[in-house]
C-alpha cells in the first residue's frame, strides 16, 4: 500500500469513528432517507436551507466504514453551497468514483472528497461511496421517499 493509500484509508476511519454533521437537523427544510440493500447502509439527510444555500446539514444512519466517512465528507464539503454548487460537486464526485482507472487525474475543487477515488476499483463499494449523494439529491429537492441504490422498487414502501 503506497503512503497516500494509507493516508486515504486513515481519513476514511476517521470520519467512520467521528463522523462531521452527525445529528439530526430539527426544523429541517428538505430531508430524505437511503438505503443501500447490497451493504446494509442506511441514512437520513436533513437540510436548513436559507434560499438556495445549503445553511446546514446533519444526517444521522449506520452503514460501513465507507458510507459512512462518504456521507460525513460530503455534508463538510457541502456546507455552505448553493443548490447549483453542491450538484456540480456531485457530478464531479461520481465522475471520479465511476471513471477509468487509467483516469488519475485528481480534481482540485473536491478537497477531501479525492480520498474515495480508489473506491472504483471496488464496483460493489461505489453504492457505498454515492449513497449519501444520491440522498442528498432527494433532499434537495424535498422528495418524500427513500433513496435506493438498486434500480428494484423502494423496500421501505
Amino acid at each position: 500500500m503506497t503512503p497516500l493509500s494509507e493516508l486515504y484509508q486513515q481519513v476514511i476511519l476517521d470520519h467512520n469513528s467521528h463522523p462531521q454533521n452527525f445529528h439530526k437537523l430539527e426544523n429541517a427544510d428538505g430531508s430524505a432517507e437511503g438505503y443501500n440493500p447490497l451493504c446494509g447502509d442506511e441514512i437520513h439527510i436533513y437540510l436548513k436551507m436559507e434560499g438556495e444555500k445549503i445553511q446546514d446539514i446533519g444526517f444521522l444512519g449506520s452503514g460501513c466504514a465507507i458510507s459512512k466517512a462518504s456521507t460525513s465528507i460530503m455534508t463538510a464539503s457541502i456546507k455552505g453551497k448553493t443548490k447549483a454548487e453542491a450538484k456540480v460537486i456531485f457530478q464531479k464526485f461520481i465522475k471520479m468514483i465511476t471513471s477509468p482507472l487509467e483516469d488519475s487525474s485528481p480534481d482540485p475543487d473536491l478537497g477531501k472528497l479525492s480520498v474515495f477515488k480508489g473506491v472504483r476499483e471496488f464496483p460493489t463499494r461505489i453504492k457505498c461511496a454515492s449513497l449519501a449523494w444520491h440522498t442528498l439529491q432527494a433532499a434537495l429537492e424535498n422528495k418524500n421517499k427513500t433513496v435506493t441504490t438498486e434500480e428494484e422498487s423502494d423496500p421501505h414502501g
